[in-house]
């Protein structure tokens, strides 16, 4: 049930951290953010990243094996990373409908799901 727990709160913080990195380009887009100075920007993705850690370093602790979770620091690191291109590729295709997906992309998430298989074998 730790794993389910650790993927979950990962999902989660990667949603937070793909608004954080790019939800401004959004907001500068639509116009809301246009005239902001760059501090203002850098604030409210800081803010953003709050609740981001507030789920990443959880689901890190629950996860690893030395605090009774079922993954190794390898394994947290590269399913964190598959989680990450898997959200950042759902919402930037919500959020930035132009930004569409093409085979090298496709082959590239084929990629990882590669490496996770080696990282889990024995």
């Amino acid at each position: 049930m730790t794993g389910l727990y650790t993927i979950m709160l990962l999902i989660l913080s990667n949603v937070f951290m793909t608004f954080a990195w790019y939800g401004h380009l959004k907001l500068q887009q639509s116009g809301v953010s246009t005239h902001w100075p760059l501090i203002g920007v850098i604030a409210f993705s800081w803010a953003i990243a709050f609740f981001e850690y507030c789920c990443q370093v959880p689901a890190n602790r629950i996860g690893f094996v030395n605090n009774g979770g079922p993954f190794n620091l390898v394994q947290l690191k590269v399913i964190q990373e598959c989680i990450s291109l898997i959200v950042f590729a759902v919402m930037a295709n919500m959020m930035f409908q132009g930004q569409s997906l093409h085979w090298n992309h496709a082959a590239a998430f084929l990629l990882l799901i590669g490496a996770v298989y080696l990282v889990f074998m024995e």
